[in-house]
């Protein structure tokens, strides 16, 4: 087997990689606490935005970025186009869907654990999906037994991202808890990344496929402006404080012209 370096570039490419995936978590945090406090319509949007920086940035940026560390001797390495961005859709998708399973579920042991397992296994699929669209001149290869690790890890990950998304309010709790899911992504990526193993080529066999600066650099630099947009968002959206009060001011309003329905999280009247 061919020498794997995972980290061509000493401590940067993981030390970057952690950082995204938990600036990712915690933005996504953010979008998912006032998705909870506002409801209905507008909260379904907040939710979307949520599953954007947590399955794109949070998870499949820190995926890539880790991927411009990763060399293997003798051969150079190309990536397909359509799988690696499918690849990123994969992750928002199956981020998005988790997200709302929880939040239709809302306290239901049921749906946390439906919400964490779908998403896992997506957030596991992308990153393989990710490794089938790597190019080079050599055999790749995985150990079963690590492939399920790393699945474990991704299961285990979801689900408490998704805890932390229903239950997490504060601050200092939602950095904290932002901080440990960069840490679970991170995990995730490396398990799975020393399950591999190349053997290459011995002849010149021509790698197909875009070197990854050419398109992962703009997918990761687009990913990231959509990141600062979501966080502006959050930053120019009135405050946790300030929509509470109004609510609490319409609550008043509704009560004195009769009263209204109980709602669910999102809004919509139960009954």
């Amino acid at each position: 087997m061919s020498p794997i370096d995972q980290f061509s570039y000493g401590l940067l490419t993981p030390v970057l990689a952690y950082a995204m995936s938990s600036v990712g978590s915690l933005l996504g945090l953010l979008l998912t606490a006032r998705a909870r406090l506002i409801g209905g319509k507008e909260g379904r949007y907040w939710l979307v935005g949520a599953a954007l920086a947590i399955g794109g940035t949070g998870i499949w940026t820190m995926h890539f970025i880790a991927m411009m560390g990763f060399a293997v001797d003798g051969t150079d390495i190309h990536y397909d186009l359509p799988l690696t961005a499918a690849s990123a859709l994969l992750a928002v998708v199956v981020v998005g869907m988790g997200l709302f399973l929880v939040f239709h579920g809302g306290e239901r042991v049921s749906s946390l654990v439906g919400g964490g397992v779908l998403t896992g296994l997506g957030v596991a699929g992308m990153h393989y999906l990710g490794m089938a669209g790597m190019r080079m001149a050599g055999h790749v290869s995985y150990d079963p037994v690590v492939v399920g690790l790393s699945v474990v890890i991704a299961v285990a990950a979801a689900t408490a991202a998704l805890w932390f998304a229903l239950r997490v309010r504060g601050a200092l709790r939602t950095t904290g808890a932002a901080l440990v899911m960069g840490v679970a992504v991170s995990g995730m990526h490396y398990t799975g990344m020393y399950a591999m193993a190349v053997q290459v080529h011995s002849d010149e066999t021509p790698v197909g496929g875009a070197a990854a600066g050419d398109f992962l650099l703009p997918l990761v630099v687009g990913l990231s402006v959509v990141t600062v947009g979501l966080l502006l968002a959050v930053l120019l959206s009135p405050s946790e404080r300030e929509v509470l009060a109004e609510m609490k001011f319409r609550e008043r309003m509704l009560r004195s012209e009769g009263g209204a329905p109980e709602q669910d999280s999102f809004g919509t009247p139960r009954g």
